[in-house]
């Protein structure tokens, strides 16, 4: 079995066609069991053990001088990947060889991903808003992956997707079901995760641009 195949045996590949055509057609895309449920269950055992050993921060918005803590905006806790487990290199092998896929299709030049585990205690939620802001954008593509087995119908914690153009106008809700994967255009498509009832996980990332500026890399927008 070559890397590749390797590769594809933790994901379903054959989402690929509609990942980029709903990237270009209206600038997001959900997948159902897009990633296998032995790789999701590896990063949720790992995340938990995070969460035991409180090794999460608590998430800040804004970036640089301006980050602060503001739990009536966002309410969940990260940790950054690594790579330091056999789960996060699996997980950011995967997202490297979609990198190269959207590239090849779309001429995106997208240089790097980042991601963080994410967890949203019960009543947390994180209010509507942008990754990026056009103009001053270097994250370019965002990126979701639920690792919430069995989640409930009215366990709450949907991401909710808004149009990009008439920005109060609901287009998709995501129940955070393992496995389920979205991605988006982070700069143009609005976006919130309603009050979850019970603990909600996931990784969040995103594809960036290479923003080098005087020799400084990715300054702070």
């Amino acid at each position: 079995m070559t890397p590749r195949d390797a590769h594809h045996a933790f994901w379903d590949s054959t989402q690929l066609p509609a990942l980029i055509d709903g990237l270009v057609e209206r600038g997001w895309y959900v997948g159902e069991r897009f990633l296998g449920a032995g790789l999701c269950q590896e990063l949720l055992d790992e995340l938990q053990l995070l969460h035991q050993r409180a090794a999460l921060q608590e998430a800040a918005i804004g970036r640089g001088d301006e980050r602060t803590l503001r739990r009536d905006i966002r309410g969940d806790a990260i940790h950054w990947l690594d790579r330091e487990s056999l789960a996060q290199r699996r997980y950011l092998a995967l997202m490297s060889e979609l990198q190269q896929q959207i590239n090849l299709a779309l001429y995106a030049g997208l240089f790097e991903f980042e991601a963080h585990f994410a967890h949203y205690p019960p009543g947390a939620f994180y209010r509507k808003h942008y990754d990026s802001f056009r103009g001053r954008a270097n994250r370019i593509i965002s990126t979701v992956l639920y690792l919430n087995p069995d989640w409930p119908v009215d366990g709450g914690g949907e991401m909710v997707l808004y149009d990009e153009h008439e920005t109060e106008r609901e287009v998709a809700r995501v129940p955070p079901d393992a496995g389920t994967f979205a991605c988006f255009l982070s700069d143009r498509i609005p976006h919130e995760v309603l009050p979850t009832r019970q603990p909600r996980v996931s990784i969040a990332g995103w594809f960036r641009r290479n923003a080098s500026l005087g020799g400084v890399i990715d300054p702070a927008a």
